[in-house]
């Protein structure tokens, strides 16, 4: 008995000690995560606020040195059978796809099957100015060729999507816009050029190489090129109009290949962007090749930039019903994906990004507040003649350009669409697709000097560099 109850009397002295030692170890665990949770709350909200006021609907997810902070889905995949957003949702990427449409070609040039300084003429014969455009250019916007966009209507091939060589056909004997390697100007175009070489190197669909040498090598199960809007696992798109979220008619992008076509998630995004610190797909060598600005703040399929002092290498995409962005500041290994099945018009999903990087830092954010509903007047158009031309920008040395068509003024930043300005005066213009507003200013002969960008409760100066 007597050795029985010594037993006793040491377990409670071993519970004791254990606990008067273990304690100060879970609160110190505990003070050491409340960081981290008060982060991940304040995102919540943050994320949140935009959803209350129908300027989001998607998925998020946000992650800091490999560790997941933030993943969710908001708002409705589909309203009108309430199939919730989810982390499996799949969106579409829109221009997001570059990006992979990218690393194909560095994939292929890691095999050794072509390289990024080759004329596009060796893959292409016959191409108008092929010896002087190569790889390299098309990845970088920098080969002159115009705009598909500005060739194919509006969708109108939506119901029969054309072929690649079809969709070439439209602009291959239009004229280059600048000497290539002269300067930076998006251009889809690029990109399907670019989806036509990797099918003729590798033999073999720009789907099946892409789903054979990056999503079955990163287990991607989410993303491909086939499109089902039947199935609950996509996303609907829709726009906001009069505080309803109205569905969109659908578009068939199948015709966008390596331009803008893809589907995924933010888990498989996550996957992509862990594997881009890594030598899995191709070698470190071609990953600094591809993130590295070659103008205008532009890479391979990636905008180069910098954001709270911090490098961010980062794309955004639109279409019809559905807005993305990826954005990574490597540096700090910190990634913020944002998936949205709200139109470009209706959503904040640039504005999200940034602010909820900005909690990650430390930095000030402010929550969002709803544009308030902006008229656009007539105006003669002779007067929108003195406005063309190119803008820099004096803090980020970015570029934008700024054309007159068919009696309309048009709006495209480094690394950005074409995007149309609407007038409130003779010189001050706002987008409808964005919160942003544009003032020209003239100097004391009457002459357009620079032009400022109100966004966000801030101003950026832009001086105008020629035409």
């Amino acid at each position: 008995m007597k050795i029985k109850g010594d037993i006793k009397m040491s377990k409670k002295k071993v519970l004791f000690r254990v606990g008067v030692v273990a304690m100060p170890l879970v609160m110190f665990g505990w003070f050491y995560k409340f960081p981290v949770f008060c982060k991940k709350a304040k995102m919540n909200r943050y994320v949140k606020a935009f959803v209350e006021q129908g300027l989001f609907s998607g998925s998020v997810l946000v992650a800091k040195g490999g560790k997941i902070l933030l993943c969710k889905g908001y708002g409705m995949a589909d309203y009108e059978n309430d199939i919730p957003n989810t982390l499996q949702t799949k969106f579409n990427l829109a221009s997001v796809t570059k990006q992979f449409t990218a690393a194909a070609i560095m994939i292929l040039q890691q095999k050794g099957l072509l390289s990024v300084e080759d004329p596009i003429s060796k893959y292409i014969p016959g191409y108008p100015h092929g010896d002087e455009i190569t790889i390299h250019d098309l990845l970088s916007h920098t080969s002159g060729i115009p705009e598909y966009f500005n060739f194919i209507g509006d969708y109108s091939v939506a119901n029969m999507p054309p072929s690649l060589n079809e969709i070439i056909e439209l602009f291959k004997n239009e004229p280059l816009e600048f000497t290539p390697g002269e300067r930076h100007e998006y251009s889809n175009s690029n990109y399907i050029l670019l989806s036509f070489i990797i099918e003729k190197v590798s033999q073999k669909s720009l789907a099946q190489f892409m789903q054979e040498n990056i999503f079955q090598q990163l287990n991607m199960v989410g993303t491909g090129f086939d499109y089902d809007p039947t199935d609950e696992k996509f996303a609907v798109g829709y726009v906001a109009e009069d505080e309803n979220f109205n569905r969109v008619d659908y578009v068939d992008m199948s015709f966008a290949y390596g331009d803008g076509n893809l589907i995924s998630t933010v888990e498989d995004l996550y996957l992509w962007d862990r594997a881009l610190y890594t030598e899995k797909l191709f070698s470190k060598e071609l990953l600094n090749k591809m993130f590295t600005s070659i103008k205008d703040d532009y890479g391979y399929g990636w905008v180069v930039s910098e954001a709270f002092g911090r490098k961010h290498i980062w794309h955004n995409g639109a279409i019809d019903g559905f807005h993305a962005m990826i954005s990574r500041f490597v540096d700090d290994d910190v990634c913020i994906i944002v998936l949205s099945n709200l139109d470009i018009s209706s959503s904040r999903v640039e504005e999200m990004s940034n602010g909820l990087a900005a909690i990650i830092f430390g930095e000030k954010y402010e929550l969002p507040q709803k544009a308030k509903k902006r008229l656009a007047i007539q105006i003669d158009p002779a007067i929108y003649d003195q406005y063309v031309g190119h803008y820099k920008e004096l803090k980020e040395d970015i570029i934008s350009k700024v054309t007159k068509e068919d009696n309309n003024l048009f709006v495209q930043r480094a690394g950005g669409s074409k995007i149309q300005l609407y007038p409130e005066s003779e010189t001050e213009f706002f987008l409808k697709i964005i919160d942003v507003q544009i003032s020209f200013v003239k100097d004391k002969h009457g002459k357009v000097t620079k032009l400022i960008i109100h966004q966000g409760g801030e101003d950026t100066v832009a001086d105008k560099i020629g035409e």
